[in-house]
This record gives C-alpha cells, structure tokens and sequence, in this order.
C-alpha cells in the first residue's frame, strides 16, 4: 500500500461549537495532550495541528533563534516558541511559530497569565508555511492576528519564496526573494535574516 504523503492535512479542524470549550477546558485537553499541538478557534472549532518535518523544524527553529537572540540583547520583551498559546482578545487560542511581547504589556499580567495561556495578542508574530499548509489558512490566521492587535506579523513562505508582512491599518506587503526583512517598527534593530529559510 502506497500513502500519499502530500495529501495529509497540515491540521484537522474539529468543530466543537456545540459543545463549547471554556477557556479552562481548553486548557485543561493541551495539558492533557502535551505532545499534541492544539488551537481553538473563536467559532469554537478545535484545531488539531501535525508536528513538522525535518526541514520546517529546523527554519522553525532558526527563526525564533534569530528572534530570542535580537531579544536577549535589547531585554525589550519577552519572546516566545510555537508552543506557547495566546488567548486572543477576539476570542481564538492561537500558537504562532514565534511571537514576542513587549515588555511592559508582558509585565502587566498577573502571574496566573504568565503560567497559563497569556490573554493578549503578541505583538509581533511568525507563521512559518509548511510543505503541507494550504495558503489560503494561513493568510486568514495572519489577518485574525492582525484584526486582534497584533502590531507585526511575517507569513513566510518558502515554497513561493514570499515573505507576507501584515501590520496594523495597512495594507498586506509581498517581498519577493527578500534575503533579509526589518522589523524595525515593532522590535527596534531587528533585521530577521532569511538566507537559510527561502
């Protein structure tokens, strides 16, 4: 028996609206299953996302690398991996593939909210595309993020080689082939180097 490999779906949505998870539930069922990457929409549909591959995993990685680092020498915020939550003020529980926050907002919150899903947006998202994400998704999460606050966020797309930048009140940007794209306006200095990952 032969499998398809490029028909496996990145993520399988279930929809729970009619049971509707609270914000403790839905917390309670990602603890439970830690090694299972989970979202929650804000119509209540439950998303069950796939681990990554070789080749995901490691610009992943790469990416959030270059964010912590940039962020370790300003200590302007607080930068965060793919398997952090946020509760969006929209109502979604969404993990991008790196986020950061700035520091004060991130002070803010009590320590309850810094040990359980933070209930803010981010300030600043990645969403890396993998081989098996379907564009469409992934342009509609990033305007989610985007219609709940979030300042900056890079849709990167390494099978186009397009990096999508979508900020606050303005229009989408498309970079062709960018080696490099700066996030200056959000993290001051920050220039995230995509030399390895398109």
């Amino acid at each position: 028996m032969t499998i398809a490999y490029s028909n496996i779906p990145d993520s399988l949505p279930l929809d729970l609206s009619t049971i509707k998870l609270t914000d403790e539930q839905f917390y309670q069922l990602c603890i439970a299953n830690p090694e299972q990457p989970l979202e929650l929409t804000a119509t209540g549909v439950l998303i069950v996302m796939s681990p990554v591959g070789g080749e995901s995993g490691d610009r992943e990685l790469n990416l959030g690398s270059q964010l912590y680092v940039w962020n370790q020498t300003t200590d302007l915020g607080r930068a965060f991996s793919s398997s952090t939550i946020f509760k969006l003020p929209l109502g979604s529980q969404r993990s991008p593939d790196a986020a950061w926050v700035e520091l004060s907002r991130w002070n803010a919150l009590s320590d309850e909210d810094r040990q359980k899903f933070p209930p803010l947006a981010p300030d600043f998202v990645i969403e890396l595309r993998s081989r098996t994400d379907k564009l469409p998704e992934l342009r509609s999460k990033m305007i989610e993020y985007r219609d709940n606050g979030v300042r900056l966020g890079l849709l990167i797309n390494p099978q186009d080689r397009q990096v999508e930048i979508y900020r606050l009140s303005v229009e989408v940007e498309i970079l062709q082939s960018p080696i490099s794209v700066s996030c200056n306006d959000v993290l001051p200095g920050f220039i995230l180097n995509l030399a390895r990952i398109i």
